[in-house]
């Protein structure tokens, strides 16, 4: 087999001392297949978005991307996750890149936000009670989107979506096995990293016993990350990529969502935990790809490094001061070098399994 390759990050590159890993030259920035007129404010005809139940009868909204074009022998198929507070609105021009690379690409918010209602007490705020539910439900939404399908299974997340991801693959709750993992600046740990995970997860349970968990850990709605120029500077230096969601949001207002819960806070600090246990990243046995960016202000990028050490089949490509953490909705140069990069891992590490 090939061996896995660590991409050498634009402007702040690093070693990962591991004899699986070899320093990869060959990728570099590629055009998306994505044409400029694509329009990145609407929904297709030919896409379908439609309610899937979860066992519990809580509904969950999913988007089936379009078909591959004629002509294009289709790849196998994608699952996307979208990271808290995010709606699958977002992620469309990257949907159409892989559809018109051969997948078939398929999206769902997670319960209580976006298009799949909500747990907390108000529309604003971003609740949870504990992270296992949302464990629970990829299990369930990925045995009803792999039902029935050909070729190859790839589950894909960003940010929470990209954590929920990786901790399913540890619980091994996926079924089927999915050929392989794409995680997008996972949040493997949050602000402020000096301070210990054990400090951070006993102050978010004591706050969240202090009152309601249900309010809202930080500001009030959407404040203080509110539609304005310092959000951005967090999310994206693409101020178009940037305008569409607030487009997005005034369109679908089902998809404003502010501030996480002390119980999401809590919830998040305990999957956390969970995640880097002793032995728990060590052993996912599928291969993983991970796209992240030091200059990452919501999520650890030195949470993402540990990681990337311990996953024992992982390749990287890790990004400096020019991506935010939305790699995907980022500049071209940077979106487009990612997309190379995930791509080319896909190419690699699945072929062979092209369907008819």
């Amino acid at each position: 087999m090939r061996p896995p390759a660590v991409f050498e990050p634009c402007a702040s590159a690093y070693g990962l001392p591991k004899s699986n890993h070899r320093q990869e030259v060959g990728i570099s920035q590629a055009d998306t297949l994505v044409p400029a007129k694509f329009d990145r404010r609407a929904i297709p005809a030919s896409a379908s978005e439609r309610t899937w139940f979860a066992e519990d009868g809580h509904k969950i909204r999913i988007i089936d991307w379009s078909e591959p074009p004629e002509g294009v022998r289709t790849r196998g198929s994608i699952l996307f996750m979208a990271g808290r507070g995010d709606a699958y609105e977002k992620y469309i021009e990257s949907f159409e890149h892989w559809r018109l690379k051969g997948w078939r690409v398929s999206a769902a918010d997670w319960r209580g936000q976006a298009g799949s209602g909500r747990l907390g007490r108000d529309d604003a705020t971003g609740h949870v009670d504990d992270f296992r539910l949302w464990v629970n439900d990829l299990a369930q939404l990925w045995a009803h989107f792999a039902q029935g399908r050909e070729g190859p299974l790839v589950l894909m997340g960003h940010s929470m979506g990209g954590h929920l991801v990786l901790r399913a693959a540890i619980e091994k709750v996926l079924m089927p096995r999915p050929d392989a993992l794409v995680l997008s600046a996972p949040m493997l740990d949050v602000f402020p990293e000096h301070l210990p995970l054990f400090m951070k997860r006993g102050f978010a349970h004591t706050m969240a016993r202090m009152g309601d968990d249900r309010r809202p850990a930080w500001g009030k709605g959407e404040s203080p990350l509110a539609m304005d120029k310092f959000r951005q500077n967090l999310l994206t230096h693409d101020a178009d990529r940037y305008e569409d969601e607030i487009w997005w949001r005034a369109k679908r207002p089902e998809l404003k969502l502010g501030a996480g819960s002390w119980g999401w806070v809590r919830g998040a600090m305990d999957s956390i935990r969970a995640i880097h246990a002793r032995g728990a990243p060590e052993g996912v046995d599928l291969p993983v790809f991970v796209v992240a960016t030091e200059a990452d202000r919501l999520v650890s990028p030195a949470a993402v490094r540990r990681a990337i050490v311990r996953l024992p089949d992982v390749e990287s490509l890790i990004f400096g001061a020019e991506s935010r953490h939305e790699i995907l909705r980022e500049v071209d140069a940077v979106r487009d070098r990612a997309l190379a990069a995930i791509d080319d891992f896909l190419d690699r590490r699945v072929q062979g399994q092209v369907l008819p």
